[in-house]
């Protein structure tokens, strides 16, 4: 089977090329609706944090408020990222289908369009309470500076991992009021965690990336990949369980716990980086990883 970049178009048939008429589909292609799998791994953070916040019992109203700021903010910073990068997704084989380097829309159409999605996250941001709120200001700085990085070092990936996981931050605030260590300990641990799966996921692209001076950690770390992901890996589970540390954990939680260690096991031992569809489905798979883990805090007390 060949495993070219060029299989691995960002275009996607999907349920929206049903449901929404076709003049928005460029729209939906910019917020990534047709990858889903980049929403849930910058919810799943939140979600953890506001479980363990919880003690086991989520505010679900809460909850349901984070996928919608997920969206909005997963959707709008793709946007952004896409604005930034449309000279550089045209020379890439995987990205010069979407919306902007395909002349789909302008930059003034995606200019609107992020704008409206920052401003459904602005709604959802000011329903939470103030200790939240100025929280997750404090995430602008990283999520705006984030394309750039990818032109002036190696490690875009950990830049990344920083952004990624502040709704850990966020979901905690917005339970307890403040920030307290669990909290920064599963910050940690997304950081680790996203910096692994995103090194992963970078190996589709470098060879492409080598070509236009793109930098990532894929191409700073080559055959060493394996032995990286497997570090930050196992530094994401010892910082989740430094999370969980003060509670005390029923059965059910640590089956899942260990099921999660092992999803990530898996991931590190099976990976093969010269194939990009091994490295796009290891980076899927990070969904179920979170879920796991989402699980394990949900039972904590049972």
């Amino acid at each position: 089977m060949n495993d070219s970049p060029d299989q691995f178009t960002d275009i996607r048939a999907t349920w929206f090329d049903r449901l929404i008429p076709r003049r928005w589909h460029p729209y939906a292609r910019l917020a990534r609706l047709d990858r889903p799998i980049g929403t849930w791994l910058l919810l799943l953070p939140g979600w953890w944090a506001i479980t363990l916040a919880g003690f086991g019992t989520p505010d679900l109203t809460l909850m349901a408020l984070f996928v919608i700021g997920a969206l909005a903010m997963r959707g709008a910073g793709c946007t952004y990222n896409d604005i930034v990068d449309r000279d550089i997704d045209a020379k890439v084989a995987r990205t010069r289908t979407r919306p902007l380097p395909a002349g789909e829309v302008t930059v003034r159409e995606a200019l609107i369009f992020l704008a409206l999605q920052l401003l459904v996250a602005l709604a959802i941001l000011l329903y939470l309470r103030r200790s939240a709120q100025i929280v997750a200001v404090g995430s602008l700085a990283l999520i705006f500076t984030y394309p750039f990085l990818k032109r002036i070092t190696y490690w875009p990936q950990a830049w990344l991992g920083l952004t990624f996981n502040w709704a850990a931050l966020v979901g905690w605030a917005a339970m307890r009021g403040r920030v307290d260590q669990p909290a920064i300990f599963l910050y940690v641990a997304g950081f680790f965690w996203t910096l692994g799966y995103d090194t992963i996921y970078a190996h589709q692209d470098k060879e492409d990336d080598a070509l236009v001076g793109v930098k990532s950690s894929a191409l700073a770390l080559g055959d060493k990949t394996r032995a990286f992901v497997g570090a930050c890996y196992l530094a994401t589970m010892i910082f989740i369980l430094l999370a969980v540390k003060p509670l005390p954990m029923a059965w059910p939680s640590r089956i899942f716990f260990v099921a999660a260690a092992l999803q990530l096991a898996w991931q590190v031992l099976t990976v093969r980086i010269d194939a990009p569809a091994n490295c796009l489905a290891r980076f899927k798979s990070n969904r179920d990883f979170g879920l796991l883990i989402l699980a394990a805090l949900l039972l904590l007390r049972l």
